[in-house]
């Protein structure tokens, strides 16, 4: 079976856009279309406008948080940064969630995938994103259906350390897990944040393991495109 490339974006800032829009224009080269990870609390402005033109476009659009830099009143896990909804349990979820979609809908997104901060998600996340009718969370190690139930196993590969000495570790890393993922079949998943496409290696890291999993017949995919194949 032929594999599902899917590529996520998240940090997206007024200062890193310029940067993701060279990253979409790159990939849209490739026919492989984004996934946006989209932080509710970012307001209008050049970012929530971006987002939208892209969705229109067939970019997939995910919850990513709240708001990342307010600390949960449960315990907070920190992990290079906090991630935002590792261990709430449902009521808090919940109510971070209401915030949310408030901030959703005031920017003109319509969002039902959900991917946390760090990629962790409590099970008490879980729970208040199926209440909230949310019907996919993509978090380290699969892809969930919150209507169905089915679980997708596909770890996401990315770049986890900000080292310099181990870049080309990483980058090698990056495009070994692209070409061998796109062989076995099922879901090739690729994170990259907007702060990495700074460094001009781990930019073309990326673009190569793009080009590897295509040449290994895997297809550009969404998360979006992942609910509609289940329906």
């Amino acid at each position: 079976m032929d594999a599902r490339l899917l590529v996520s974006l998240s940090g997206i800032t007024p200062r890193t856009l310029h940067r993701c829009a060279d990253l979409a224009a790159e990939l849209d080269r490739r026919k492989v279309p984004l996934s946006l990870l989209y932080a509710a609390r970012t307001g209008e402005g050049p970012v929530t406008e971006w987002v939208r033109t892209r969705a229109r476009a067939g970019d997939s659009v995910l919850l990513h948080g709240y708001d990342h830099a307010v600390t949960p009143t449960h315990r907070t896990v920190y992990l290079g940064k906090k991630a935002e909804f590792a261990t709430l349990p449902a009521h808090e979820a919940r109510l971070r969630l209401i915030a949310a979609k408030a901030a959703l809908d005031t920017a003109g997104l319509a969002v039902d995938g959900f991917a946390p901060p760090r990629w962790i998600a409590s099970q008490g996340t879980l729970q208040a994103l199926a209440e909230h009718g949310f019907r996919l969370c993509a978090d380290l190690g699969a892809v969930r259906d919150l209507v169905t139930g089915e679980v997708r196993r596909a770890r996401v590969s990315e770049f986890t350390s900000q080292s310099h000495r181990t870049e080309t570790v990483r980058c090698f890393a990056l495009v070994l897990a692209a070409a061998r993922s796109a062989r076995r079949g099922g879901l090739v998943r690729l994170g990259v944040e907007a702060t990495d496409l700074t460094r001009p290696g781990l930019r073309q890291a990326l673009l190569d393991a793009v080009d590897v999993a295509l040449e290994n017949r895997a297809f550009g995919a969404t998360y979006g495109s992942l609910r509609a194949v289940a329906a």
